[in-house]
């Protein structure tokens, strides 16, 4: 397996990004690292270049780049030449924690999107909280497309299901649609269409509606909606954790003595708590419906994220799970173009 990493993209890049190349390449044996960044900053950091290979990328596109123009204009950029080389076939694979926009839109103008996919969903993997026999579920999308259609979100059902299978080894997901309410007949009329379609497709293990408050507590396997609402509802979930903590912790500190003695007793158990909350354990957000993995990475990543990554990124290869995509595709195409009529 080949990997191409973006070595610039990052609030630690290039330093952890490369330290966290060089774990992953110690627990992947079976993995090359194509590693694209300026060479005068990122050589002196590699201590030893066993399946790391440096090629030299002048230019960066930075966090504040606009990303389509970036891409078409920095030609020589980290996140260009990466995906270039999944193009062209001498990478599997393209990595990176840099502008999200711009790694979006190197997948959808370089990488290219499988044939009969209208729109690639960005993929997260959460926490599922205090159930033994599910640890974490899938949402999609949750930023790739601001605007979507009913069409869209039925195939983020059945690209969801294909990653749950091949990366989390569930065998038959369960699959949610996003919804204000549970019943059948909740949401506006792309929601109830939407579950009218996916209620009649035989192969999705559909299971209905599903509320934001039941997400950490494993409602689905596989949760699909909007990109809109996706990226509302990811970042309203890190943003009541972070506050939580936050609260707490001021409590403790306002609480004296005392207060601070009980924390320091309990501190294993925020420690797990906030374990608990941490998603990046499950590696970045993968673009999916591409002809080949696109992942991303949050900008604030460091070495240990960096490694779950790539594990993540060896389970997509390993099960072939692209290939799986453009099997179904193809093999649908007329059901597909049906569908998508009568979802106008």
């Amino acid at each position: 397996m080949k990997i191409a990493v973006d070595a610039m993209g990052g609030d630690y890049a290039p330093a952890e990004i490369v330290k966290g190349i060089e774990l992953a390449r110690d627990a992947y044996p079976d993995i090359e690292f194509l590693l694209y960044g300026q060479e005068e900053k990122v050589q002196p950091l590699l201590q030893d270049t066993t399946r790391i290979t440096l090629v030299p990328a002048p230019e960066v596109i930075a966090m504040e780049d606009e990303p389509v123009r970036a891409v078409r204009r920095k030609k020589n950029s980290s996140i260009v030449l990466a995906a270039t080389a999944v193009r062209e076939g001498e990478a599997d694979a393209f990595f990176s924690a840099g502008n999200t926009g711009a790694v979006l839109a190197a997948g959808l103008l370089i990488v290219g999107r499988i044939k009969g996919i209208d729109r690639p969903g960005l993929t997260t993997t959460l926490p599922v909280l205090q159930k033994p026999d599910q640890s974490s579920f899938v949402m999609l999308d949750v930023g790739a497309n601001a605007d979507t259609k009913p069409f869209n979100v039925v195939q983020y059902a059945i690209m969801g299901q294909y990653y749950a299978q091949s990366v989390m080894h569930v065998e038959k997901p369960r699959v949610g649609l996003l919804n204000n309410g549970t019943e059948a007949d909740k949401g506006d009329k792309n929601h109830r269409a939407i579950h009218e379609a996916l209620s009649a497709m035989d192969e999705i293990n559909f299971v209905g509606n599903v509320e934001s408050r039941e997400l950490l507590n494993g409602a689905a396997d596989v949760v699909v909606t909007d990109g809109f609402t996706g990226n509302a509802t990811l970042k309203a979930i890190e943003g009541t954790a972070l506050s939580m903590l936050k609260l707490i912790k001021g409590e403790i500190m306002g609480g004296g003595l005392g207060g601070k003695i009980g924390a320091s007793m309990l501190r294993p158990v925020f420690r797990n708590v906030q374990s608990a909350m941490d998603y990046s354990q499950y590696g970045g957000a993968v673009l999916l419906g591409l002809k080949a993995p696109v992942v991303k990475t949050h900008g604030s990543t460091k070495a240990p994220t960096v490694k779950n990554t790539i594990g993540q990124i060896h389970e997509l290869l390993a099960s072939k799970s692209a290939d799986q995509l453009v099997t179904y595709f193809a093999e649908h195409a007329e059901e597909m173009s049906a569908l998508k009529d009568s979802l106008k």
